[in-house]
């Protein structure tokens, strides 16, 4: 069989070495004329600019949007950044806040604790919570004071925070507070700013629902909420929480006391207000007495008779 001697010969190789070599002496020229200093190779360098950059254009683009993109992945990459140092800072400001809120809770705690056991002439005592008797049914807790240290029944307690309950039993040394969360608790509070009076009831939840709204329109979620002093169980002005809306679209209260960490109370003495029965010297001064003047002596007819 004859043999081609034609599928023998190399061309590729031969070719490519050319393409190669023409390459590297354009480049070494491009480069030369770059680098010469001459004011003829200058005009030839501006005219050779003129003609060929802008039939290139279209090249250009691609690289000006794959530039672009380049740019866009680096602020992506300091936005991410910055995000993640965000975020570390928010945990920061977390921990900082609640370390904020627990060395609040524990000043005023001690600053309650000031007043605990000393003058019944004073106007709150503050007891130890010693047992939690709480049950889904009944929410309550024990405290360490009692008849000895004249508490009564119906006295409002609170911590250092806001309203908790008032006393519900007294024995001799202990005494029971049902708490605000309690279904057998009713409250009058009144809602801040708009002054709306209202009954704050415990269903046994941690934010009992507000009943007998005068006008749920003029309330919003985050008013103050304070004990209006109806019924002159507990005192006017006393903090209870702030408004909310729950789940179930009811107005309900977040209480303000931690009633997670009721470690002790203080109990606010309730003293009866002076009544006043007469009500005259209030309205008109007191009239001078009038003066009775004594009448005359009569004249005795026989004195004036003929001698």
């Amino acid at each position: 069989m004859a043999r081609n001697r034609n599928a023998d010969v190399d061309y590729v190789s031969p070719v490519r070495r050319i393409l190669v070599g023409g390459v590297i002496l354009f480049c070494i020229a491009v480069f030369l004329i770059w680098r010469i200093d001459s004011p003829r190779v200058e005009r030839f360098r501006a005219n050779m600019i003129d003609r060929v950059v802008p039939g290139f254009e279209w090249a250009s683009v691609p690289l000006a949007h794959f530039a672009g993109m380049i740019d866009n992945f680096e602020s992506y990459q300091r936005i991410y950044q910055q995000n993640r140092d965000l975020r570390r800072e928010l945990q920061q400001m977390k921990a900082w806040k609640e370390a904020a809120v627990q060395l609040e809770q524990q000043n005023a705690k001690l600053l309650a604790l000031n007043k605990v056991r000393l003058d019944p002439k004073l106007t709150s005592v503050s007891g130890v919570v010693v047992a939690d008797s709480g049950s889904p049914f009944r929410q309550s807790v024990l405290l360490n004071v009692g008849e000895r240290d004249g508490i009564k029944d119906g006295w409002a307690t609170m911590d250092g925070l806001g309203l908790v309950g008032r006393i519900s039993g007294v024995g001799q040394n202990t005494s029971r507070v049902l708490l605000l969360t309690d279904a057998a608790s009713r409250l009058p509070v009144t809602i801040q700013p708009s002054g709306q009076r209202a009954i704050l009831a415990g269903d046994n939840s941690a934010a009992p629902a507000i009943d007998f709204l005068e006008s749920p329109d003029d309330v919003q979620p985050g008013d103050r909420v304070v004990s209006s002093g109806d019924g002159g169980v507990f005192p006017s002005g006393m903090l209870v929480g702030q408004l909310a809306r729950g789940p179930d679209g009811r107005l309900r209260v977040w209480l303000a006391a931690d009633y997670e960490r009721l470690e002790f109370l203080r109990v606010l003495r309730s003293h009866k207000g002076e009544v006043i029965t007469d009500s005259s010297g209030l309205i008109v001064p007191p009239q001078p007495e009038p003066v009775i003047e004594a009448p005359e002596p009569e004249q005795d007819d026989e004195s004036t008779g003929d001698g």
